[in-house]
């Protein structure tokens, strides 16, 4: 009895720790590489967590409608390699933002390179393709 016990718990101990490896997805199979878009607008939330910092903006469009979008970017850890402060983006900046658009037409960005509110363009650093940030000394 105490034998199966132990293998039934073992088990869930598994698939507990599985779960964020189901979690995390690759690029293709979320975003299109072939729909780029570029949006302007006024951030509104940051989330500087793993296993990517998300960060969210309202853009208007030509009718005067707010929509938010979801914009996905590197780990915050892959962001300071790649010059991002935690201060580079503020609730209330005014950004353009390079990115994929999601497969199932969500309101989500794959976002690639993003001009900040003094005009310095960033990169993403996901998927090893714009890691051209320079280092920053005030890290």
């Amino acid at each position: 009895m105490r034998a199966k016990l132990g293998i039934f718990l073992g088990a869930i101990a598994l698939l507990i720790a599985a779960v964020p490896a189901v979690a995390h997805h690759a690029f293709a199979a979320e975003y299109d590489a072939n729909a780029p878009v570029t949006l302007k607008g006024k951030v509104t939330k940051i989330e500087w967590t793993n296993p990517h910092t998300r960060f969210y903006i309202d853009v208007v469009d030509e009718k005067g409608n707010v929509t938010n979008w979801n914009l996905e970017l590197a780990s915050p850890n892959v962001l300071k390699r790649n010059g991002w402060l935690r201060t580079s983006l503020q609730i209330g900046d005014q950004v353009t933002v390079e990115g994929s658009k999601a497969k199932d037409g969500s309101k989500m960005v794959n976002a690639r390179a993003v001009t900040l509110a003094d005009g310095k363009k960033v990169f993403s650093g996901l998927g090893g393709t714009d890691a051209g940030n320079p280092p920053n000394p005030n890290q």
